[in-house]
């Protein structure tokens, strides 16, 4: 009994990661879709190198919450306008002495036109513009810490598919190992110096490295269209193994934590203050001024009416909203100390974590993983001599596989703590056009 060893997965396989293709990429367009759900070697649809930076570039510039982010930005610059807005003014019109049915109408009927302005005192109209440029200031700096996640999380995606890539070569490698091993012990059978069960063990033992082949394959291109579709793209693009090797991140000094998290509580505690100026301007009480004509219809006489009205603050002096407004703000600045807080402390944490990450990868390559293969290769030919059983050969291979996948899970890890690190302090903010510093 045989299995194919070759670069493409078995029939099922194949029609599986078709499958899987066709549903990861149903929103794309038409032509796209297709280009996508062509079954293709991950290795060999590969046409164009995709670095991360390039990745993140692709992402940045096709981010469909670009077109909301201008939207919210006119809508922050249109509430500054209409807070910079006067009170309307009141045109009225006042008819007085209506006489009793039958009397004479126009003598005794008085007509007053009049136009009444309120005058804002204690600085409303500033106060209202400072609130405004807050809360639009809120708007951007939540989408500036949504594109940043965006950006984490096309790293994490582009770490995915480089791990997948690599275990798939592993996958790829124990099918190769099962073949020759299966090679080997049916000519042992067939020179009768070994039972038929070890045959039949071999042949299994074949079935299950093309079963995993098969499953790390539709993996892979999983992984790689879960990439693509950040920038609504097809998977034809090659991802480098040694960007996967490269733990050279470790050895950097990470910075401070971003502002662009501590953005929106600056934002909250900016609007707080402004809140307490305008609740402050809203104590301090408006008049109202009028001035008139007055028409006496008895003689045609003009008088001229002036008045005005200003309300007591007997009662409500806008204490409380004041006191609310400042300890939002006092509220605002501890969230601020606490976020601050936390986010050095997981900094510091994730940079210890791939100091040790790096460190592990670098020994299993340099100690097991020589001895594993080494070990494979002696345990192989004695058992062509005849010195080793079959479960020896199968503990070889084994361990070596094992020693891999360990240094594939280290690696893997190391690049998502990475993106996180990447994330909270801000590493990848220019593609975004912000600082990470204030």
């Amino acid at each position: 009994m045989r299995y194919p060893l070759s670069g493409d997965a078995g029939p099922w396989a194949r029609y599986a990661a078709s499958a899987l293709a066709l549903a990861v990429s149903a929103a794309l367009p038409f032509g796209q879709a297709v280009a996508q759900a062509v079954p293709q070697s991950p290795v060999s649809a590969s046409s164009t190198q995709l670095p991360l930076e390039e990745a993140l570039r692709r992402a940045a510039s096709t981010d469909p919450a670009l077109a909301g982010l201008e939207a919210r930005g006119r809508a922050g610059a249109a509430a500054v306008r209409q807070a910079d807005v006067r009170p309307n003014p009141t045109l009225g019109l006042m008819v007085e002495n209506f006489p009793t049915l039958g009397g004479d109408i126009i003598d005794r009927t008085e007509t007053t036109l009049s136009y009444e302005q309120r005058l804002e005192r204690g600085g409303d109209r500033p106060a209202r513009v400072a609130l405004a440029r807050g809360e639009a200031a809120i708007v951007q700096a939540e989408a500036a810490i949504r594109g940043l996640d965006r950006l984490e999380q096309v790293q994490r995606a582009w770490a995915e598919a480089l791990a997948a890539q690599a275990e798939l070569e592993i996958a790829r490698e124990r099918l190769a190992l099962a073949e020759r091993f299966e090679t080997e012990v049916r000519r042992r059978v067939d020179m009768a110096r070994d039972p038929l069960f070890a045959g039949a063990r071999a042949e299994a033992a074949l079935a299950q490295a093309q079963i995993d082949f098969d499953q790390a394959e539709i993996q892979a291109r999983l992984a790689r269209a879960t990439l693509g579709r950040f920038w609504v793209g097809a998977s034809e693009f090659s991802l480098d193994p040694a960007d996967f090797e490269d733990t050279s991140a470790a050895r950097q000094v990470a910075g401070g934590a971003t502002e662009i998290d501590l953005a929106v509580l600056a934002a909250q505690r900016d609007v707080a203050t402004a809140r307490v100026r305008l609740e402050q301007a809203r104590a301090v009480p408006d008049a109202t001024v009028s001035v008139g004509v007055r028409h006496f219809w008895d003689g045609q006489d003009l008088g001229l009416v002036v008045g005005g009205s200003i309300p007591l603050g007997r009662y409500d002096r806008n204490e409380g909203a004041i006191e609310r407004a400042r300890f939002e703000g006092a509220a605002a600045e501890a969230d601020m100390a606490a976020l601050r807080q936390e986010r050095e402390r997981e900094i510091a944490r994730l940079q210890v974590l791939l100091a040790s990450q790096a460190l592990e990868a670098r020994r299993i390559a340099e100690e097991p993983l020589p001895q594993a293969e080494r070990a494979v290769v002696l345990v192989r030919d004695g058992f062509n001599r005849g010195g080793f059983t079959y479960n020896d050969v199968i503990a070889a291979q084994t361990a070596l596989l094992e020693t891999r996948a360990r240094r594939v899970a280290v690696l893997r890890q190391f690049h998502l703590d990475r993106a996180r690190l990447d994330r909270l302090t801000g590493a990848h903010a220019g593609l975004l056009g912000l600082e990470t510093q204030p």
